[in-house]
């Protein structure tokens, strides 16, 4: 299954939004292995929530894909982005992303939220494991995201706008 930065490699501007949504994606699944490893069962669930409310969001941003950058469209290619995410069938990009609907698109990784809860109750070793588990829950829902994004901007031929990435 290839990664969101292979999907992208044939475009410029959509390898840069991949790497700047990778970094914001870094910092968020560190913060979730951290609240992972705090052994107060249902802590890391929410953390998770509010992570993901904040980081969906910024990365639709870094496709072009909010719902204010998809107004500013003309009505023809906003038209055809709306046919792109009908085929996609994410229910996450440009749409305004609460905390409750966050919960219903991470039933995607919901095993892998339910075995972090479970490890928990291992001292010391189910901590590192509940971790580990927070750590690639978030990167997993926030690449399958990116994923949904470069099909979208694919499908509906998008120019995505160069905000400020410089390479390093």
């Amino acid at each position: 299954m290839p990664t969101a930065l292979h999907m992208a490699a044939d475009d410029a501007a959509l390898e840069a939004a991949v790497k700047r949504s990778r970094r914001l994606l870094n910092k968020r699944a560190l913060v979730a292995a951290a609240a992972g490893a705090v052994p107060v069962p249902g802590l890391d669930w929410a953390v998770d929530a509010a992570l993901l409310s904040n980081l969906i969001p910024e990365i639709n941003k870094q496709f072009g894909l909010t719902p204010a950058q998809l107004d500013q469209l003309d009505p023809g290619k906003r038209e055809q982005v709306q046919k792109a995410i009908a085929l996609v069938g994410s229910v996450l990009i440009g749409k305004f992303i609460s905390k409750d609907l966050v919960i219903k698109a991470a039933t995607k990784i919901g095993l892998r939220l339910t075995t972090r809860q479970l490890a928990k109750f291992v001292p010391f070793a189910g901590q590192i494991v509940s971790a580990m588990f927070g750590y690639a829950a978030i990167r997993y829902f926030g690449e399958e995201h990116m994923k949904d994004c470069i099909r979208v901007a694919q499908k509906a031929g998008m120019e995505l706008p160069l905000l400020g990435y410089s390479p390093r």
